[in-house]
């Protein structure tokens, strides 16, 4: 569907000469002199290219419909990432530059939300949340009760992040998936 190109914000997916962008940024820029202009920077969902356009505010865009619909992550191979529908248990493989760096946050049977454009798969959008178990460490030092500093750590996953000093190597925490920071200990 045509749009303006005022109305673009980010996370849209916009058809261009026949290719797939998804939105990085976007920006409405109004100058004291002139015609206001809409700055885009966008991605290519086929290769990754990113490029950046300006439109007039005014102009049309080509918006793609794009739908979205929870899938539960089954397993990963070479060929990429396989996602089941759990209404019509149909399958859908995602590639693995669609899934990018959340893939390290990935877990069986975990519900994510993933875009489609006809039956392409062009994002996936994780829980915001995930419990991992911290597999490495500093030893707890003692004395260091109110300290503000993190200590590194590496997760199951194999990601590292900053955790406070009272935590152990065994300790179940939940991380942002979005930067993998520390939020909590695990309440399980």
């Amino acid at each position: 569907m045509k749009v303006i190109a005022s109305s673009i914000r980010k996370g849209n997916v916009i058809e261009q000469d026949g290719k797939l962008y998804v939105v990085v940024s976007a920006e409405n820029i109004h100058p004291g002199k002139g015609t206001p202009v809409s700055q885009i920077e966008m991605r290519r969902i086929s290769d990754g290219v990113k490029i950046s356009e300006r439109y007039k505010t005014t102009d049309q865009v080509e918006k793609a419909t794009i739908e979205e619909r929870n899938y539960t992550y089954l397993y990963e191979d070479q060929d990429g990432f396989h996602f089941m529908n759990p209404e019509t248990y149909d399958q859908v493989q995602v590639p693995k530059d669609v899934v990018g760096t959340q893939a390290a946050y990935l877990q069986e049977n975990m519900t994510v939300k993933l875009s489609m454009h006809d039956t392409n798969p062009v994002s996936i959008a994780l829980p915001q949340r995930v419990t991992l178990e911290v597999v490495d460490t500093e030893p707890v030092t003692k004395g260091q009760t109110a300290s503000s500093s993190y200590k590194p750590a590496v997760l199951s996953n194999g990601v590292r992040t900053g955790v406070p000093p009272h935590i152990t190597v065994g300790t179940r925490i939940v991380v942002m998936t979005e930067d993998g920071s520390y939020c909590e200990r695990a309440k399980d």
